[in-house]
């Protein structure tokens, strides 16, 4: 498996992530929204150079002209809620992909919030056999609700290709999804990986709650 972090580089997805931290701006929904698709854009971007790539002539009202463009069949997954802007942000750019959905939710069973485990309620996706699937969420905490949302669609077909992109991953969430992909061809892409994640389950530095953030507090 190998894991891209994009942080170790200088690029203007920093900002965004950065500004998606800030205590100051985070209040603004519609601009952490934005900053999150924006990302994704940006993310989507970098893995289209590692696609697969072939010569199609293009009939132009003056002649015939030649372009190389994607061969991948492209389905982009992502969990709700906290994923959908990520998901437009990346549908943004592969415009022609099918889509995938996933509602997996994590739940506190104890009052002091330490003890927690994720719930699979909802699939919507298309076939997924042979496909490229691009499976994509904000926050990468301890791993489990991602690898819980990919076995739920595996149920749906077998991709040929995997990538997954998160925004803020911990350390022990990216030591997890190794694990769980060790020997096989899949890819990481992160914004920025973090140390340590609290006894809650949080990313530390991290920003919060995403889904909260962006759509609001939940009961």
């Amino acid at each position: 498996m190998k894991i891209i972090n994009l942080a170790e580089s200088n690029s203007i997805l920093n900002q965004f992530v950065a500004e998606m931290r800030d205590v100051n701006v985070q209040n603004d929904r519609m601009r952490f929204r934005r900053n999150i698709e924006r990302i994704g854009e940006l993310m989507a971007y970098e893995i289209s150079k590692d696609m697969n790539y072939s010569i199609k002539k293009i009939q132009t009202p003056i002649g015939v002209a030649e372009a190389s463009t994607p061969d991948d069949n492209v389905v982009i997954a992502t969990v709700f809620r906290a994923g959908l802007p990520l998901h437009n942000g990346f549908l943004n750019i592969f415009d022609k992909a099918g889509n995938a959905f996933v509602s997996a939710y994590r739940f506190y069973k104890d009052e002091s919030h330490r003890d927690i485990d994720v719930k699979i309620e909802y699939i919507a996706t298309p076939d997924l056999t042979d496909k490229t699937v691009l499976l994509v969420d904000p926050m990468l905490a301890t791993g489990e609700s991602l690898e819980l949302a990919w076995k739920a669609f595996t149920t749906k077909g077998i991709p040929s290709k995997l990538v997954i992109a998160c925004i803020i991953a911990s350390q022990a969430g990216v030591d997890r999804i190794k694990k769980v992909f060790q020997d096989q061809d899949v890819t990481l892409w992160c914004g920025v990986i973090d140390p340590e994640i609290n006894e809650q389950k949080y990313i530390v530095p991290g920003l919060g709650d995403a889904g909260d953030l962006a759509y609001g507090e939940k009961i």
